[in-house]
């Protein structure tokens, strides 16, 4: 009977083991932020960060799912549980951590301020008076702040409203992360002619995968996956195929 029984024991054990491996790890990303997360042209997300949290997740033993979630809604998503972590190009800051349990960061950005062709913008200060376009939310914002210029601040839901105005002529800046900045001004069709780079911000920001305060074992999962594709070289390959580093 207790042999019996130790046996059944076991074998609870066994299973709740390989569910455990087999549970999928559930993503929220926004994919409005080419080229970290954006959609394809059959619809599916696509991007830097998603292929890097498909590798990380790998490595640490996870079948990675990917839903689409806006920005504006992503943080309750993860807050009722509906998707284990974001992978959307959330920038790791003092205020964010207090509410949520970042990974290791995985890419450097700076706020980069894109002008027109033909614009003589080059510095902070030639903002003023100028109407700048960011996306809501995000630490674009704060960069603004910091530069202590008088401008006219326009907020939008996504980055790419924001350079769709800037190319209709209703903005005369967007600022934005420097990777999506490079992309629109030099490889999106119907922009890249139209715009330039015309400085970056000094101050360095880190990005990283986004977790619940209550996960924090899951968060050092995806860290020793996240080194794990350091050291074999898969993230320089991930890096050169969407940022041609």
């Amino acid at each position: 009977m207790f042999r019996t029984l130790a046996v059944s024991l076991l074998s609870l054990l066994l299973c709740a083991s390989v569910a455990f491996a087999e549970k999928p790890l559930v993503v929220a990303s926004d994919p409005t932020f080419p080229p970290n997360e954006m959609l394809n042209k059959d619809k599916e997300i696509v991007g830097f960060s998603i292929d890097y949290i498909k590798a990380v997740g790998k490595e640490a033993g996870f079948d990675v799912q990917v839903k689409n979630i806006a920005w504006d809604g992503i943080f309750a998503a993860l807050a009722s549980n509906q998707v284990d972590v974001i992978a959307a190009s959330v920038s790791i800051t003092d205020k964010r951590k207090k509410a949520y349990v970042f990974s290791d960061p995985y890419y450097e950005v700076h706020q980069a301020v894109v002008v027109a062709k033909d614009s003589a913008i080059k510095k902070p200060e030639d903002l003023k008076g100028k109407k700048v376009g960011v996306q809501i939310g995000t630490t674009a914002i704060e960069a603004l702040r910091k530069m202590n210029v008088d401008i006219d601040l326009r907020t939008y839901d996504e980055v790419g409203l924001v350079f769709e105005d800037m190319r209709n002529g209703r903005l005369d800046v967007v600022v934005c992360d420097d990777p999506v900045a490079r992309y629109y001004a030099s490889r999106k069709e119907g922009y890249k002619d139209l715009m330039k780079v015309a400085f970056l911000t000094e101050d360095a920001e880190y990005i990283g995968f986004v977790f619940s305060k209550d996960n924090a074992e899951l968060a050092a999962q995806v860290n020793k996956g996240l080194k794990a594709i350091r050291e074999n070289g898969k993230e320089k390959a991930i890096r050169n195929k969407w940022l041609g580093e």
